[in-house]
């Protein structure tokens, strides 16, 4: 009987192709690349009979790849503690005392880095495609204390849709700290593509303070994985801030390899016209006394949808895991649409784990009393949704850091309300 090949999409053909036309000149990574690549020419691009992708079909949403990016942006004046990623190029910065950075093509090529390090035994087709793909980004090894955020600028400046695949690794050694900031923007009206991955490791003891801003431009598709190993007693808070992108999907993978580690994952997700939001979230504990929350709120409007599917899993030895998950969405119009499914997937029977979602419009007597003393119903609904979207930033230490995320929340209600 002869084979039944699937009928390919233009944009998996063309990537395709251009994994075979590239692979020669591609830095590092050469076991790595081709396995993952095999696996994506087997499978293609995941569609909603993916259960992982059910929300988000992204066979049918992108349906053309836009072409790689050739020329190389011209070198920059670095801002202090930031490195700067320009349509998927690492173009150098300055980082605190304590950083050692090096291009990711540098580190391939040297063998310093092991893409997918991070993932244990997690799969994602977007993940491959990248570790298939990723020309450039950054490694960073971390081995003390660091106090100063460390910014890392994913920025495109395109003048038409084009396809970036930036990879960032991050080592940070055992008793190291850190706080790590990814600040995504891009040009409004021209619909580029992102495939964008970080891959934190964390050694034993190690402790990660993680924000990711996506403020993409208005027709992007973008997609963006964290990736994180954590050794025991390691520790991680990792914020996302969301409302940029046509069609957004963020997806976290947390491996616990060392006991006693402690995750703190939340979200805060702001959308409006018809845009997509997608959050995604697979904690795997592997070992025993662990523990993870996960919080996440979305406040959509018009005809926007949001999606939150989080995945706690407890292996059959992971005795005294500790998991609490909760996903809850405002909707600010009649149709705003927004898909909740909480999971956990229990081997283990010593466990304390629970999971909880809510969707609903805001509080008609809260706002019947704000607006009773005077305040302009407008008014009333932005503090009502800053109330319910500053609790995502109550774990963030920096002070500034905070002040600039509420900022950005501030900012998306007053336009808004223009």
């Amino acid at each position: 009987m002869a084979n039944v090949l699937p009928m390919r999409t233009p944009a998996e053909t063309a990537l395709i192709e251009r994994f075979k036309a590239e692979q020669s000149s591609l830095p590092g990574a050469v076991e790595a690349r081709a396995e993952a690549f095999a696996r994506f020419e087997k499978s293609g691009l995941p569609s909603r009979r993916v259960e992982a992708y059910h929300y988000t079909d992204l066979r049918n949403l992108m349906r053309e790849a836009a072409p790689a990016i050739t020329a190389r942006p011209e070198p920059r004046a670095p801002e202090k503690h930031h490195l700067l990623i320009e349509n998927g190029v690492y173009l150098g910065g300055d980082a605190p005392e304590g950083i050692l950075v090096l291009p990711l093509a540098e580190a391939l090529r040297e063998g310093r880095v092991a893409l997918g390090a991070a993932m244990g035994a997690a799969s994602d087709i977007v993940v491959d495609l990248n570790t298939a793909l990723c020309r450039d980004g950054i490694y960073v090894r971390v081995d003390t204390v660091v106090e100063a955020p460390l910014f890392i600028g994913f920025a495109e400046t395109l003048g038409n849709a084009a396809s970036v695949m930036p990879r960032v690794v991050v080592e940070v050694a055992a008793g190291a700290a850190l706080t790590l900031v990814e600040l995504h923007a891009g040009p409004d009206g021209i619909a580029y593509q992102k495939n964008a991955v970080v891959e934190l490791i964390l050694g034993d003891g190690a402790k990660v303070e993680h924000i990711r801003i996506n403020e993409g431009g208005d027709k992007a598709l973008m997609l963006s994985t964290l990736a994180v190993k954590l050794g025991a007693e390691a520790e991680l808070m990792s914020l996302g801030l969301v409302s940029g992108g046509e069609v957004s999907r963020h997806q976290v993978f947390v491996t616990y390899a060392g006991e006693n580690a402690k995750i703190d994952l939340r979200g805060a997700t702001m959308i409006k016209g018809r845009q997509h939001a997608d959050n995604t979230l697979v904690v795997d504990h592997a070992v025993p006394n662990g523990v993870s929350r996960e919080l996440f709120r979305n406040v959509i409007d018009d005809e926007a949808q949001g999606v939150f599917q989080g995945r706690i899993i407890v292996r059959p030895h992971a005795q005294k895991t500790d998991g609490q998950m909760a996903s809850n969405a405002v909707l600010l119009s009649d149709g705003a649409g927004m898909a909740n499914k909480p999971e956990l997937e229990i081997f283990a029977d010593d466990v304390v784990c629970a999971h909880g979602a809510t969707s609903g419009a805001l509080d008609e007597n809260q706002l019947f009393y704000l607006m009773a003393r005077g305040l302009p119903r407008s008014e009333a609904e932005a503090l009502l949704v800053e109330a319910f979207l500053g609790e995502t930033l109550d774990a963030v230490s920096n002070d500034g850091l905070r002040e600039v995320l509420a900022e950005r929340i501030s900012r998306w209600l007053e336009a808004r309300a223009r």
